[in-house]
């Protein structure tokens, strides 16, 4: 490895590895992403591993592990480049096949390419596919272009020429002016201005401050801030030493989750990587700059992600929310001003300093900037990871990108933002993928966790379930909060039990009000939010479960069965 002390040291050795590059060699990239690993991706790899070894391939073929392809639906996915044939579902017995058919005999194995379920078109890269074919994948359109452990492959791609930029092209106040002109908001849920927020922990006094990137995302059907990391760990970590350097921070933390030990460590290789660099610690780049990163885990608790919990758990504490109006920007992780960040929103940095505030700005809405990763679940024929610019109708995420509803159902309804977020119903969905707009429809955009329900989801057992998990990851620190959820649950729970009374919706209304004014922290007050928005939207089902002691989604198994 290389110690880099300059930017034109940076720039040489970019080109040194560039010019090693054979174009025309064969390159097997297979998707090693959580999904596809749960998917048996690590025997695919074995296979191929394998199959080159057997057929003496080993100097002529390339194999190479990446992050996260995005399509979780058809994984595990094999492309083959230089041409870009795609795979899906690729099996172990499918391997021999593709070495010797599309590696060495450059035919293309038809049963393994895309096939569009309603007209039978076939596709065979993997930019044809519908799924893929209009996404704008700015942040992790590089997943299957690099091993997410090797700091060369991202270097090719240009990795690093914006920290270089930000460095010894420009001075800090230029940096923040770029972030703010640009409107970069956070990827985190709360969709609050980044550069505000930085120049809230930049001019806050005190000589220390800290900078952190929050992998935590514990909401259920949330999983884009670990395909981008787990797949691009430099990309996060290079906006993150803008960050620092543009805030005057000089100690990092990456705070992420026990349970996903993939991810820390590609996280830990990365650090390591860049620290042997040049690019990481004392005098970063010869530039002066003095920076270092820490990782700590999460305890296993939800709450543990919400900001004033989470630097309460890398002070060593037990991870409660303090009160919000103790502002972490200011007072953070030993009292120090500390400026928290999402994995998606520090991702967004370099290119904002690369392509400059008037590129990033050109995309979205007005108020909404630049590309949101959205992780599709629930009843939709395509899960997995879409990257769309912000504006873009729900309608056409669901339809065009995530293929519709399965089995001919009808779209009922899209929740976005977890256990924390709101419902919208079907007569909706034209809206734009705006922070603002969903916000005055009763949800957030959240993280971009998108659930899709069909006409065979009850939305009262659905209110029930994310309180059911809230109630198990509730800090219990406030009375509010804990005993709020207790009682919203145990009502609900009465509900869909055909035990529900009058009253009843009245009664979650008050007790919504109470927690979402009362509670301690941003979780707390935002715990009533699905409650609220399906008792908006759907309340005439709630009713039918009282009043008429039915669910009309033939969900609720104590109810009479029929429709409104």
């Amino acid at each position: 490895m290389a110690h880099i002390n300059s930017a034109a040291e940076l720039e040489e050795l970019r080109k040194g590895i560039l010019s090693k590059i054979e174009p025309d060699k064969p390159c097997i990239a297979i998707c090693a992403g959580i999904a596809c690993l749960g998917l048996g991706n690590d025997r695919v790899i074995s296979a191929f591993e394998e199959e080159i070894r057997k057929q003496s391939l080993e100097t002529k073929v390339d194999i190479r592990a990446t992050g996260c392809h995005g399509f979780c639906e058809k994984g595990p996915i094999v492309v083959i480049y230089p041409e870009e044939i795609c795979y899906l579902e690729v099996t172990p017995e499918d391997v021999p096949e593709i070495i010797s058919q599309t590696v060495v005999g450059k035919k293309v194995i038809d049963r393994l390419i895309y096939t569009d379920p309603n007209t039978g078109a076939k596709a065979v890269h993997q930019f044809e596919i519908p799924f893929y074919k209009n996404q704008s994948r700015l942040l992790i359109g590089n997943n299957p272009k690099i091993n997410p452990k090797s700091i060369e492959d991202y270097l090719a791609i240009g990795g690093y020429s914006a920290l270089a930029k930000a460095l010894f092209a420009m001075n800090p106040e230029q940096v923040l002016e770029e972030i703010k002109k640009a409107n970069l908001r956070g990827r985190g849920g709360g969709g609050f201005p980044a550069g505000s927020k930085w120049e809230t922990t930049r001019n806050a006094p005190g000589e220390e401050k800290y900078v952190i990137v929050n992998a935590h995302e514990g909401e259920p059907g949330a999983f884009m801030d670990r395909a981008l990391f787990t797949g691009n760990p430099h990309l996060v970590l290079e906006g993150l030493i803008i960050g620092a350097y543009t805030i005057g921070s000089h100690q990092g933390f990456i705070y992420t989750r026990h349970d996903t030990p993939q991810l820390r460590e590609n996280i830990d290789i990365a650090l390591s990587e860049a620290k042997e660099y040049g690019l990481l610690g004392e005098n970063i780049l010869g530039s002066g700059f003095n920076f270092n990163v820490e990782v700590h885990l999460d305890v296993g608790i939800f709450v543990s992600g919400e900001s004033s919990a989470l630097m309460r758990s890398i002070e060593g504490k037990s991870p409660e929310p303090r009160p919000k109006y103790i502002r972490t920007s200011v007072s953070g992780i030993w009292n120090k001003p500390s400026n928290l960040n999402n994995v998606e929103t520090w991702a967004n940095v370099p290119q904002i300093i690369n392509n400059g505030s008037k590129w990033y700005s050109s995309i979205g809405t007005e108020r909404s900037k630049g590309t949101k990763l959205i992780s599709l679940s629930g009843n939709i024929c395509n899960t997995g990871v879409v990257e769309v610019p912000m504006g873009t109708s729900l309608k056409e995420i669901i339809y065009n990108f995530g293929g519709g509803i399965p089995n001919g159902k009808k779209l009922k309804a899209v929740h976005f933002g977890g256990p924390m977020g709101g419902s919208i119903p079907e007569s909706l969905i034209d809206s734009p993928l705006d922070f603002d707009v969903l916000s005055k429809l009763g949800t957030s955009l959240g993280a971009g966790d998108m659930l899709v329900l069909d006409e065979d989801n009850c939305m009262v057992e659905t209110a029930r379930y994310f309180l059911d998990f809230l109630s198990g990851e509730s800090c219990g620190k406030c009375v509010p909060c804990r005993e709020g959820i207790r009682q919203m649950l145990k009502t609900l729970t009465d509900i869909t039990d055909g035990k529900g009374k009058e009253g009843d919706i009245e009664l979650l209304e008050e007790i919504a009000g109470v927690v979402g004014e009362a509670a301690l922290c941003s979780l707390g007050r935002s715990v009533p939010k699905p409650l609220l928005s399906m008792l908006k939207y759907f309340r005439d089902e709630y009713e039918a479960h009282i009043k008429e002691k039915r669910c009309p989604a033939l969900f609720c198994k104590e109810l009479k069965k029929g429709e409104l």
